[in-house]
């Protein structure tokens, strides 16, 4: 059970059930959870993709351990308790591998739910999302037996550490294959319970821009999937703070407390159900490479970390990447204006738009400047889009899977365009992802230079007074810092 107190590293835990007992041991209210932790994958994967009996049976102690907490249990037909089983890696790879919602529920568990709440809409809802849910990733209709559900996800979640989008995403990161991934059981809040509940992710500080405001978008009657699959457009984190004041203000201070505890920016997952706020994971956000630049010289200023610390969470590749070109502002007054949307990742990138995931990929990989463009992305799409310039969506917003993904490989994006943005296949364009806009044809790009950004002059300071040389350039410096930390 994760109770805040069980000592356990993040290597075996994996890191969202370590962000649950993270949080539970700061006292912030999460639902309760277990884990079989990454030494069960391992041991899966060892045995030819076989559970031990032993594992099965410390499920109904594990179930009873949370019945205990909520007052709900497992297949119950007066209070039924619905849990989540969720993967998670030592190492965040977000969106890679599988997760199912609203697990246990069958016929006799939603009339129970609609029973208990008078509301037989929201128990048809959260069946149907089940349902479609663990058809997607267990391929198969879910039996009645809630256990027999339990099962076959778990091992759904174990198999999704060998999808091709996992082994794609560690191979273009260098994460090894030997690590696996746990499994998370958790009990259910709900999101689309009623007009006073809702699901939303918050970043600390802006993961663009790299300003220090907290951004995050969420939405009313929804849960997570909605959010992080693009599918639905979500609302600024803004509007949460007028029509919930009370749970606003307690994830304002939750974040806090997280970014204080985990001295880094925070990804933060929530729920609110009835109005009560619960909060599901915190993890070390992704973001673009600007925001990485910002982020470290504002928490070395702020205490948080040291000048050596704040130095080491930049690289001259990335360092590079926030300096490059950006459009000729001489030529926006007559450039051509065909799509407009979300700033996902800043950056310029310019490309013939393709549509077709499989033929982006191949001529990317033959070196062709190529913009992806797509209504929205899935996780099996990672592969092309870490080869191409840029990526561009008709749905989703900032905390959509799209956005998420290309602020990690600093790939500039933008976001929910609406309707017509895969028509322009064929063309060349500019994503000028950095305000949120795609014009037509090839426009010309101009050079930043380090004295047009403080915070980079801040980082040159620091890695001269660290290397005792002022003779080379910032990412020069840090790639002598670099071997010298190597080397002793």
């Amino acid at each position: 059970m994760l109770d805040g107190t069980t000592g356990l590293d993040r290597d075996l835990l994996g890191g969202k059930a370590w962000s649950i007992e993270r949080m539970r041991s700061l006292g912030i209210p999460v639902p309760p959870a277990f884990v079989l932790g990454t030494d069960v994958c391992r041991q899966y994967y060892r045995a030819e993709r076989q559970l031990t009996s032993d594992v099965w049976d410390e499920l109904p102690a594990a179930m009873a351990a949370i019945a205990s907490v909520t007052g709900r249990h497992f297949g119950d037909e007066t209070h039924p308790l619905l849990v989540s089983v969720r993967s998670g890696a030592a190492i965040s790879m977000p969106g890679m591998m599988d997760t199912i919602l609203n697990l246990g529920i069958n016929d006799q568990v939603e009339k129970a739910l609609a029973e208990e709440t008078g509301d037989s809409r929201y128990a048809a809802d959260t069946r149907r999302r089940f349902v479609e849910q663990f058809e997607k990733v267990v391929g198969t209709y879910p039996p009645d037996d809630p256990w027999e559900q339990l099962r076959m996800a778990i091992v759904a979640v174990l198999e999704s550490w060998h999808s091709r989008r996992a082994i794609a995403y560690r191979r273009d990161r260098g994460i090894s294959d030997d690590g696996g991934t746990a499994v998370t059981v958790q009990a259910m809040v709900f999101g689309n319970l009623d007009d006073r509940s809702g699901t939303g992710v918050l970043f600390t500080r802006d993961p663009l821009s790299g300003a220090s405001t907290p951004y995050g978008e969420w939405l009313l009657h929804g849960q997570g999937e909605d959010v992080v699959s693009g599918r639905s457009n979500a609302r600024a984190l803004d509007e949460l703070a007028d029509e919930m004041p009370t749970a606003y203000a307690e994830l304002m201070a939750a974040a806090r407390q997280l970014e204080q505890a985990g001295r880094d920016v925070q990804d933060i997952e929530f729920t609110i159900e009835s109005g009560k706020l619960w909060l599901l994971q915190t993890r070390s956000a992704k973001r673009s490479a600007e925001a990485t630049v910002r982020h470290a010289v504002q928490l070395q200023r702020e205490g948080l970390i040291t000048v050596d610390e704040a130095l080491d969470r930049v690289n001259a590749d990335l360092v590079e990447s926030v300096m490059t070109p950006h459009i000729d502002p001489t030529v926006l007054r007559t450039a051509e204006e065909v799509a407009r949307g979300k700033q996902a990742c800043q950056g310029v990138a310019v490309g013939v738009v393709i549509t077709d995931v499989d033929e982006a990929e191949e001529r990317a990989s033959n070196g062709e400047q190529v913009i992806l463009v797509r209504p929205t992305t899935d996780p099996d799409d990672v592969a092309a889009m870490s080869l191409v310039s840029g990526v561009v969506t008709e749905l989703g917003g900032a905390t959509s899977h799209a956005a998420v993904v290309c602020r990690e490989l600093n790939v500039p994006c933008v976001v929910g365009c609406g309707d017509g943005a895969v028509e322009l296949a064929g063309q060349t364009v500019t994503v000028d992802a950095t305000h949120g806009i795609v014009y037509r044809g090839a426009l010309p790009l101009v050079e930043p230079a380090v004295q047009d950004d403080s915070d980079l002059e801040q980082l040159l300071g620091w890695a001269q007074a660290t290397t005792g040389t002022t003779e080379h350039t910032l990412p020069e410096l840090l790639r002598l810092r670099a071997r010298a930390v190597a080397t002793g």
